[in-house]
């Protein structure tokens, strides 16, 4: 018999997301993903200076901040084709990597390693066997008797007081937690020092954007003051600062994340083959170490993986007008020129909602009819995942020293090969291996920088284009780059000094759309078909795959008031 299950809304992510499951057998035969708000906050930055849209557009999200700023001042540069400084440069690839860094290790430990950990078993373990384990896997030195004794009485505290707390909610005792109590007190203390350690990293963004979480960027470089010597300025004590911060975040990643993903990916490995998707992969590079125009320099290599095929990586495409990119709305509440279906390149699209969709609220989703406010991009016209799995798969493919070696490495640990990578748990390690990678780049831009001020160059800003009246009457840019959930890209026509049209395809609108008539699952529904469903009612397998992508749902369906400019809330179900 065939149940329908309904999760809405999917927590410990951003925004609200609703999924429905069709399970038989005690396995899910189908799904679909629905983001059930209305996104338009692309109309709110039409008619604008193109140059102040970035701080308008960072604003899609509270996390997400610094990845959309930067794509749309790349948008702007792009069109107007401003070269920026190489301090600049630097400096946001060292943002770039703070951010990756802070983002995966929030998600691991704050949003996804629940999933993973039962907490309550925690509560039984030897703290004396907790810290054997950790002595033997890793250097930190948080790991006596003593320490894992502290944090499981503070954990029973909780539990004894009838106050879960942070902890509850969870499906704890669920038949598909694996680990043992020793380990699941281990992730346990690690939960509550990832909480203390995200407030170190983020000062990379507040001392060299200004503030935090909407760090100051600019068109044509970063306003940001360099000199050794002055007070107001990025001096010296500064820059060692950063240095320090970044170096202590690679140390946190090599000595607590990355053994926790190993210890975690032994025990589910043998048993968690599920949740792996469409095997498409897109990847449209970033983190230049020279121009964004040099494609060859991306250290987030540009490249497309179709059936899973990572011996034929293709890095030839066009993110223009030429058609081989389309966001379609056949599945999505939106019309493009008055009409229900079709699809357009983003310098071509459009924001129009078009709800024709069931009375708020309602028991079911149908795939006849529209049923999200995603739209659907496609390659091609193919899904395609994006996000740290697609990123790791195409460096890996192409052979880049960097990838091959700690995905290598990482699975002779796991006794796993490459094939196991599309996976839910593949996908989850991949995140950490990235962030691993985010952080000795950054840490590497931060020496660059460093050298490159000692050597006299203090240029962060490129004012040549900065007066209008020196702009084309007509021009359209695209502004890309790896954030933490996938490939981000912006796009602008600018006419007569303002923003004529303004489009953004973010991470979570690819992973998360919804199918085109076409019947094609993207990445999310895709995953959670084929995946098992031991309780029903705890329907733990479904938020371990969906979690897996680290969802950005206020990213890819921002609400606000197109008339009075004004946050409202839509709620479905």
């Amino acid at each position: 018999m065939e149940q329908r299950i309904v999760v809405d809304p999917i927590t410990r992510i951003e925004g609200h997301l609703r999924i429905e499951a069709d399970v038989k057998d005690g396995v899910i035969v189908d799904a679909l993903s629905s983001g059930s708000g209305f996104r338009g906050l692309e109309s709110v930055v039409e008619n604008r200076d193109p140059r102040d849209i970035w701080a308008f557009v960072q604003r899609v999200c509270g996390v997400c901040t610094t990845t959309h700023a930067l794509a749309s001042v790349r948008t702007v540069e792009d069109a107007l084709k401003i070269e920026i400084p190489k301090n600049a440069n630097l400096i946001r690839n060292i943002m770039g990597a703070s951010q990756m860094v802070a983002d995966h290790l929030v998600h691991f430990y704050i949003l996804h390693a629940l999933d993973w950990v039962d907490v309550v078993s925690a509560l039984s373990a030897d703290p004396k066997e907790t810290s054997a384990i950790a002595q033997s896997i890793s250097n930190w030195p948080k790991s006596s008797v003593g320490y894992f004794t502290d944090v499981q009485k503070k954990v029973k505290a909780l539990v004894e007081s009838g106050q879960l707390g942070i902890f509850a909610n969870g499906y704890w005792g669920h038949p598909s937690y694996k680990l043992p109590p020793a380990i699941n007190l281990l992730g346990t203390a690690h939960y509550l020092e990832a909480l203390d350690f995200q407030r170190e990293i983020v000062k990379v963004q507040t001392i060299l954007g200004g503030k935090n979480p909407h760090p100051f960027y600019v068109v044509g470089g970063m306003a940001t003051p360099l000199d050794p010597q002055n007070d107001n300025s990025i001096n010296i004590h500064e820059l060692m600062k950063l240095e320090r911060i970044l170096s202590e975040s690679k140390t946190f990643i090599e000595q607590v994340y990355i053994p926790d993903l190993k210890a975690i990916g032994a025990a589910y490995a043998p048993t968690t083959n599920y949740g792996g998707g469409i095997e498409n992969y897109l990847v449209m590079g970033s983190n230049p170490t020279k121009s964004i125009n040099d494609v060859s320099s991306y250290r987030y290599p540009r490249g497309i993986i179709i059936d899973g095929n990572i011996n034929n990586v293709i890095t030839d495409f066009d993110l223009g007008e030429a058609g081989e990119i389309a966001e379609f709305i056949d599945k999505s509440w939106y019309s493009y020129d008055g009409k229900p279906t079709g699809g357009k390149h983003p310098l071509k699209g459009e924001t129009t909602p078009a709800y024709d969709g069931p009375k708020i609220p309602f028991n079911s989703l149908t795939t006849d009819k529209k049923y999200s406010w995603i739209k659907a991009p496609r390659w091609q016209n193919k899904p395609m995942e994006v996000g740290p799995l697609a990123r790791m798969l195409v460096g890996y493919g192409l052979k880049k020293p960097e990838y091959v070696e700690i995905v290598d490495s990482t699975l002779a640990e796991l006794g796993a090969d490459v094939s196991f990578m599309n996976s839910v748990l593949g996908r989850t390690v991949a995140r950490g291996l990235e962030t691993a990678l985010a952080a000795a780049w950054g840490l590497q831009d931060m020496k660059d920088l460093i050298a490159n001020i000692k050597s006299g160059d203090l240029k962060t800003f490129n004012n040549e284009k900065w007066d209008p009246k020196t702009w084309p009457k007509n021009a359209k840019g695209i502004g890309y780059m790896e954030g933490a959930r996938g490939s981000l890209s912006h796009f602008i026509e600018i006419e007569n000094g303002k923003s004529k049209k303004y489009q953004m395809i973010v991470p979570t609108t690819w992973n998360a759309s919804p199918r085109n008539d076409d019947g094609l699952l993207a990445p999310y529904e895709s995953a959670l078909k084929g995946a098992p469903m031991v309780d029903p009612e705890q329907p733990l397998e479904i938020l371990r795959v969906i979690h897996s992508f680290d969802p950005c749902i206020a990213c890819a369906i921002h609400v606000t008031d197109t008339k009075n400019n004004k946050q409202i809330d839509i709620k479905i179900g």
